[in-house]
């Protein structure tokens, strides 16, 4: 978590890791769409995209974990069976809380995971945003772009904000378009997995598919706005999305153990049921040296 912690950080706050500059066409049709503003001006700015992708999630678990808890606790003796079976009588920690923290650390590192793979591919393709060049600003004059098309590789031709340069360099992919559906995804699963409640089989795919279509919407959004190409969504859904190549062998698969953690503890009889059960009684085998001596008492009797 800490690795993951510091990369994200100097992918996103430091100049640590140089973006490719990436040569462009003169008078480019794809790169020459409104720059309408920084972010914040965006429909949905980045300050509420971030509060709600780690709010959200975290409010869902910790909510639905409390009430799944109280349920069972007042059902069954829960308490005194983790602490047996999981935690042992040594060291006790209360089940609500190792399961919320749980989720939330294993949410936490899959959310700064998916961060890096975006940041490294912005990073390595210095794939152009379509306003780039309205942002960039080059001098066609001093370029010689009046009488042919010309292919531009200098950095130093755009003479445009130099904050605004760097920014339109790294659209591919689309990191508000992988935290989102990373976020609706892992949060649909959540739920499917975790409540078992009776009344929920209509409930939990409706909820399910509003987060999703929220979270394409935002992808709709970037491209609406001129933000991002459609090919930077996309990319950005699949890096999110269940079909990460890198994360589902351990994170995706770790996910689901811990879903399927409380169920498999529930089927399991608690210690003390077990020593305070009638015992079994095996069958005495009787030894062969006691058969001989009672025989041999036997036949003197009878002699």
């Amino acid at each position: 978590m800490a690795g993951t912690v510091m990369l994200a950080y100097y992918f996103e706050y430091t100049d640590t890791f140089n973006v490719h500059i990436q040569g462009f066409f003169c008078h480019d049709n794809a790169y020459t769409k409104p720059y309408l503003g920084p972010e914040e001006s965006s429909a949905i700015p980045p300050a509420i995209l971030y509060a709600v992708v780690a709010g959200v999630p975290a409010l869902v678990i910790t909510v639905t974990e409390s009430v799944l808890f109280l349920l069972q606790y007042v059902s069954e003796d829960l308490d005194n069976r983790e602490k047996i079976i999981v935690m042992g009588d040594c060291c006790y920690l209360n089940p609500l809380v190792r399961r919320t923290f749980r989720f939330l650390g294993v949410y936490a590192f899959g959310l700064f995971a998916t961060d890096i793979f975006v940041n490294a591919g912005q990073v390595v393709t210095g794939n152009l945003s379509p306003y780039f060049l309205t942002v960039c600003k080059p001098n066609y004059t001093a370029l010689g772009c009046q009488q042919v098309v010309r292919f531009i590789s200098q950095q130093e031709a755009c003479t445009g904000n130099e904050d605004d340069i760097l920014h339109a360099r790294k659209s591919f992919p689309s990191k508000e378009a992988a935290i989102s559906v990373y976020a609706a995804l892992y949060v649909a699963m959540y739920i499917t997995c975790s409540v078992k409640a009776n009344g929920t089989r209509l409930a939990k795919p409706v909820l399910s598919l509003g987060l999703m279509c929220l979270a394409f919407l935002t992808g709709i959004n970037r491209v609406v706005e001129y933000r991002n190409h459609w090919s930077d969504v996309i990319a950005g859904f699949i890096i999110g999305g269940p079909f990460r190549g890198v994360k589902l062998p351990s994170f995706l698969l770790f996910s689901l153990r811990v879903l399927l953690w409380k169920p498999l503890l529930s089927e399991i009889p608690p210690e003390e049921s077990v020593s305070s059960g009638p015992m079994i009684t095996q069958p005495r085998m009787e030894h062969t040296m006691e058969k001989y001596i009672a025989s041999q008492v036997f036949n003197h009797k009878h002699s």
